[in-house]
């Protein structure tokens, strides 16, 4: 155990007194850092030999005194953090540490690195962006006329101008300035009623472009077995005013029961908002009578082929017309509802009900001829256009 202790103790000394062992920063050599000296390498110095002294615990024993326990030295840091503390520029000899750079210091010490001045945050933008060029929306607000569009086409530079304006002229008819046609029939229906069954029709043709077109509208109405109650035939020429509504003027001429009369017509047709179709119209006879008319109609769709068709016309007079059996006003409404099937858009055949009253003079006219002002039909029909 003596011996054990012995050797303890002389490990201990040669620790404590063993200096630090120094790095070798010889890769380094090269590289320079400004503000800062690096020492040169010094070869360690030659060991002493250091002579061997009795162990304390040795020394104690021959005296007789009990041997105390082994404490750390406190030269001997026990942890790493506790041995750099106090460390400064005095501990390191031969390092030369350069103070800071002062915040004065100018940008040209500090080279490929360009330091923005921060203090005209708090500024107004003018004074921010004073002596800079100011492009795009920073300029300010002009009055300027705005350059002239082109007039030119890149073509012309490399075909024949003639060509391409025929070209241009060819492809404009094709987007729109075409010449188009159309005939529909919205009723060619029968009519089951009280008494004698009937027909009715109401059908229009137009050709033309999309601004200026020609129209032909025809509507009537008879029972079978005996002769026309009435019809009309108008002749129209339309004018687009906008993109869902045309103004129309010509002439209509009535035939059947009653004296046949002449009209001057002005009118218009259009698609309305929410889809429905209307049509209104003012006419003038040749004996100074005038008459109006308003109707429209509305196709819900069910299906892709099923639609069901609301449909209103009205009637009015301005003055009595007792040769035409008319009344001053409302002559007579006309409401229906029709169910058509679309074996494609050309073709659909439909049923419904239609409910026709005469009112006011109107209706005491039909009274004294012996008629029923009031009449409802089942009705069955086609749909065609082409």
């Amino acid at each position: 155990m003596i011996r054990l202790a012995a050797a303890l103790t002389a490990s201990a000394s040669l620790l404590v007194n063993q200096p630090a062992l120094a790095q070798d920063h010889s890769r380094h050599q090269g590289m320079s850092m400004p503000g800062m000296q690096m020492p040169t390498p010094q070869k360690p110095a030659a060991k002493k030999a250091v002579a061997k002294k009795p162990g304390v615990k040795k020394q104690l024993r021959r005296q007789g005194k009990p041997t105390p326990a082994l404490k750390p030295s406190p030269q001997a840091p026990t942890k790493p953090d506790e041995a750099m503390k106090g460390m400064n520029q005095a501990s390191m000899p031969g390092m030369d540490m350069a103070p800071p750079a002062s915040a004065t210091q100018s940008s040209q010490s500090m080279p490929n690195m360009d330091m923005q001045d921060h203090s005209q945050h708090g500024a107004t933008p003018q004074a921010a962006h004073a002596g800079m060029e100011m492009t795009g929306t920073a300029l300010p607000a002009g009055d300027a006329p705005a350059p002239p569009p082109p007039s030119d086409h890149y073509a012309d530079r490399l075909f024949p101008k003639v060509e391409m304006d025929r070209a241009r002229a060819k492809s404009m008819r094709e987007q729109g300035g075409r010449t188009v046609y159309q005939v529909m029939f919205n009723l060619a229906e029968y009519q089951a009623r009280a008494g004698r069954d009937g027909y009715r029709w109401d059908g229009e043709a137009f050709v033309g472009g999309d601004i200026n077109r020609f129209w032909l509208k025809s509507e009537g109405e008879g029972a079978f077995g005996d002769r026309l109650e009435s019809a009309e035939v108008q002749a129209l020429y339309s004018r687009a005013i906008g993109p869902y509504f045309d103004l129309q003027a010509g002439v209509r001429q009535d035939f059947g029961q009653g004296p046949n009369r002449t009209y001057a017509t002005v009118g218009f047709e259009g698609l309305a908002p929410y889809l429905f179709e209307v049509e209104g119209a003012l006419f003038l006879s040749n004996k100074g009578d005038l008459l109006g008319r308003l109707e429209g109609y509305y196709d819900q769709r069910i299906t892709q082929r099923l639609v069901l068709q609301p449909r209103v016309e009205l009637n009015l007079s301005a003055q009595d017309v007792p040769e035409n059996r008319l009344g001053s006003g409302l002559t007579n409404a006309e409401l229906g509802l029709r169910l058509r099937y679309e074996i494609t858009r050309q073709f659909a055949p439909y049923i419904g009900v239609s409910y026709d009253a005469k009112t006011g003079r109107t209706a005491d006219f039909a009274r004294a001829d012996g008629e029923d002002p009031t009449t409802t039909s089942f009705v069955a029909g086609v749909r065609l256009w082409f």
